[in-house]
């Protein structure tokens, strides 16, 4: 498969952190790529000297220069329905992303997550399980570190990727020894036929995976694929695993036997006791040992912006789940959390909804949380979905609002079910606003 780059013409197209790390990818294998971007002024650019590459074209897209190219390696941010993709594949461009080009040199065991909502979690978790057992594991792709960087890492014995649906549709050879499609919920929408389109994207991780792990209580996630299968779910544990009652204390199962109780978890929720679940299914399968997946649930910090205690301060516990930009990761939270909390919670909502139909959110809404607040492009339609809500224009301004509400035993969650963009740099920023401006409250 590695004749891939005996193509004569090859270009990458969008130069983000993935599309940079494939030139240089390209350049250490002595091939002088296009480049193209559809930004007038791609950050990082700056790196890659003009006179190593076979030019380098921004702003819209030249549909007649990329038929002229027999390989198209595509940024995940850009769809492959592009019109100047769509008439260059015509015209003979095979189109693919950089985790095929991965899979194509890559010579180490691996695994990998999808889903719409934890897989970075699981990711990080799968690799800390590896880590603690003594095997040199590397988390890459969505999660930061883009896959054909991980691969100039000699000594990594396995990789652990983060897959989202953008890098499955171009992806057709990645071998795996286990696969894990978490969840799948209304996300990407303007990009997505529907959700089926959607889903279809995501069960592409199983195509060549020695075991695939799914959601029992997800059709969506169950594998089209045949071979080897294992299904996941907290409310049956007949496929060894999920939660049993051991010693009067429910405790986790993990492949046939209890593991740990669940009080000894360090990661609060019961969507994190699902991802435990998950990454102990994975990291069993690339080597490790029970003993250091159990040490590692109980000592494993979390992902900052994911359901991260941000402080308790008067008994009010504020909450930061900024990286719930859709509406599958605001419903995981509320059903993971609400049974932890003693008084109300109070929820602040709203940004960009990327099409998804909020109407989704209201039975959890009106059944889980006492106090809605909004902001954002799409805080209005949120607000319409619940009496009583208070809508507010900055982030501030919602915090000042649920510290009026809050007593002892209430908490505040910021989980969006939006994307960020329309108000923040990034689900960090407003992650790193909210929890500014908690700490900033009064006494």
């Amino acid at each position: 498969m590695q004749d891939l780059l005996t193509a004569k013409r090859i270009a990458v197209v969008g130069l983000g952190q993935s599309g940079l790390a494939t030139v240089r990818f390209l350049l250490s294998k002595g091939i002088k790529p296009v480049l193209m971007d559809t930004r007038k002024q791609p950050a990082g650019l700056e790196q890659i000297a003009a006179e190593k590459v076979d030019g380098i074209y921004l702003g819209e897209l030249d549909a007649n220069r990329l038929a002229q190219m027999e390989l198209i390696i595509v940024s995940p941010g850009l769809s492959v329905k592009h019109p100047a993709l769509r008439f260059a594949k015509l015209q003979g461009a095979r189109i693919i992303g950089d985790v095929e080009l991965f899979a194509c040199y890559n010579t180490k065991p691996a695994v990998a997550v999808t889903g719409s909502n934890g897989k970075s979690t699981v990711t990080k978790l799968t690799e800390a399980m590896l880590q603690q057992s003594g095997i040199n594991a590397l988390a890459a792709g969505n999660i930061g570190l883009p896959v054909l960087d991980a691969l100039s890492k000699g000594d990594t014995e396995v990789y652990v990727l983060e897959l989202s649906s953008f890098q499955l549709e171009t992806t057709e050879h990645l071998q795996l020894v286990a696969a894990a499609n978490l969840n799948v919920s209304a996300d990407h929408l303007d990009r997505y036929l529907d959700l089926a389109d959607y889903a279809a994207a995501k069960q592409r991780i199983y195509q060549h995976s020695a075991l695939a792990v799914y959601n029992a209580a997800d059709s969506l996630t169950l594998p089209t694929s045949s071979g080897p299968r294992l299904g996941l779910s907290l409310q049956d544990n007949t496929s060894g695993y999920g939660i049993v009652h051991y010693q009067q204390q429910d405790y986790l199962l993990v492949a046939g036997a209890p593991l740990l109780p669940l009080s000894e978890l360090s990661l609060f929720g019961k969507h994190n006791q699902f991802n435990a679940l998950a990454a102990a299914a994975l990291a069993l399968a690339a080597g490790a040992s029970r003993e250091a997946i159990a040490t590692t649930l109980k000592t494993f910090r979390g992902l900052a912006h994911r359901c991260e205690l941000v402080l308790e301060r008067q008994g009010v516990r504020w909450v930061n789940d900024s990286k719930g930009t859709n509406i599958g990761a605001t419903l995981a939270a509320l059903a993971g959390l609400r049974s932890s909390v003693e008084g109300k919670l109070i929820l602040i909502a709203g940004g960009d909804a990327k099409g998804a139909d909020l109407t989704e959110l209201q039975p959890a809404l009106l059944r889980d949380v006492q106090h809605l607040i909004t902001l954002g492009q799409d805080g209005p339609a949120i607000a319409a979905l619940m009496p009583n809500s208070t809508q507010v224009k900055t982030l501030q301004q919602a915090v000042k609002a649920a510290a009026e509400l809050a007593k002892a035993g209430d908490m505040v969650l910021l989980s969006p079910a939006c994307a960020s963009l329309d108000m923040f740099k990034s689900y960090a920023d407003r992650g790193e606003q909210f929890a500014a401006a908690v700490r900033e409250l009064k006494p």
